[in-house]
């Protein structure tokens, strides 16, 4: 290539740089807007520097302070507490509770249920006392409705056996009084052929102790004799002192009322 050509290229080339520039130049201050020949108002765009360049960072949300945040939970439970409401509790504690209120309901259920078996028992000892009492009772007036029917019941044929039957039922003070006396008696009812039928109207409990009773009889018996041969009714009352001797139950004192 001659010395010409070059000199020409490097021409070109010189030109051209000039060319570039003014281009590079007019794209920064280059009109918003649609190209040149096309319709529509063109808007300037200006590209601004800053003094300093700062690297640009996303906003970051604000948060509020730790100590505000308790602040303000601690100001609403005071405001809770003055205004009458509570937190609600922890669920331990709402288990616990619960715990409480199932032992409370199962001990008052115990209670009520050995209240009811003490108060049965109570009630089945008082109807068995009751009940060996009122069995004492009659046992008093059996025997004394038993020891006046046989005074009241006498026959000539059988005077001995009946006498005998009276002493095994006497004790104390009435068994002294027929004590030695059975022969002399037997002889009188035998020779004046006395016979005595007897009847209980009535008979109960007049005083009582723990090992003797004082019961009242009232009493009937129809009599005929030789010198009385239709029967005669005779009334009267006794009362009869029946005593617990060793167990058994015997006739100590007998005496006419009126």
């Amino acid at each position: 290539m001659s010395s010409s050509t070059q000199e020409r290229a490097a021409d070109a080339v010189g030109e051209a740089s000039p060319a570039r520039k003014e281009r590079s130049r007019r794209r920064a201050v280059r009109h918003a807007g649609p190209p040149v020949g096309e319709s529509g108002t063109p808007q300037p765009v200006v590209l601004a520097k800053s003094s300093e360049a700062h690297p640009t960072t996303a906003p970051q949300p604000e948060r509020e302070p730790v100590a505000e945040t308790i602040s303000t939970k601690k100001a609403a439970a005071e405001g809770g507490v003055k205004s009458g409401g509570a937190s609600p509790p922890p669920e331990d504690e709402k288990r616990t509770r619960r715990s409480w209120k199932s032992l409370i309901g199962y001990g008052a259920v115990a209670v009520v249920v050995l209240a009811l078996v003490v108060a049965a028992v109570v009630l089945l000892l008082d109807q068995r006392s009751a009940r060996e009492r009122d069995d004492r009772r009659q046992a008093f007036i059996d025997t004394a409705r038993q020891t006046v029917l046989n005074l009241t019941t006498i026959h000539p044929e059988t005077a001995k056996e009946d006498v005998d039957r009276i002493l095994a039922g006497a004790s104390g003070a009435f068994l002294a009084e027929f004590k030695g006396r059975e022969d002399p008696f037997v002889g009188v009812v035998r020779d004046a052929n006395v016979t005595t039928e007897g009847e209980v109207l009535e008979a109960g409990i007049q005083s009582e102790t723990d090992i003797s009773a004082d019961v009242l009889v009232a009493a009937r018996t129809m009599v005929t004799s030789t010198e009385q041969p239709e029967p005669s009714p005779r009334d009267f009352r006794m009362r009869v002192t029946v005593s617990d001797d060793n167990g058994k139950l015997t006739a100590s004192k007998v005496e006419f009322v009126p």
